[in-house]
């Protein structure tokens, strides 16, 4: 019969409706991949804050664990070559940016890493009304 263009009958519809369309499992991987060290390393800088705060308390003045410290105890040689690297690549950054990133809270750096992972990671948002390929 006379058919506008790309108009399926009522059958094809129903079956593109009921079968999503096939996604590539690589990038699902991925994702759930970034997802999960972002929502450990959210869980982990939670802890970081807990620590904190429980020593702050105990010693009636604000104290926190800086980045340096942490990375210093998980591997200090990794860190003495990130900062001389830094020094020698971005010596106009190091002193007045660089240095003090490395003095920050652990649990506000590590908290910044885990949200951004975790954007990166998260699924879209299913459109209502609409096919998606």
């Amino acid at each position: 019969m006379n058919k506008p263009a790309g108009k399926g009958n009522a059958c094809e519809r129903a079956l593109t409706i009921i079968r999503p369309p096939q996604r590539q499992h690589g990038s699902v991987m991925i994702k759930f991949l970034l997802r999960f060290i972002g929502l450990c390393l959210l869980a982990t800088g939670f802890v970081f804050l807990v620590y904190d705060g429980t020593k702050s308390i105990a010693n009636h003045d604000v104290i926190y664990t800086k980045v340096v410290d942490v990375w210093a105890i998980i591997d200090q040689n990794s860190l003495n070559l990130v900062q001389s690297w830094l020094k020698q690549k971005a010596a106009w950054a190091w002193d007045p940016y660089l240095q003090r990133a490395f003095d920050l809270p652990a649990w506000v750096v590590i908290g910044i890493v885990a949200i951004i992972l975790t954007l990166l990671g998260r699924k879209k948002k299913p459109l209502i009304g609409y096919a998606r390929d």
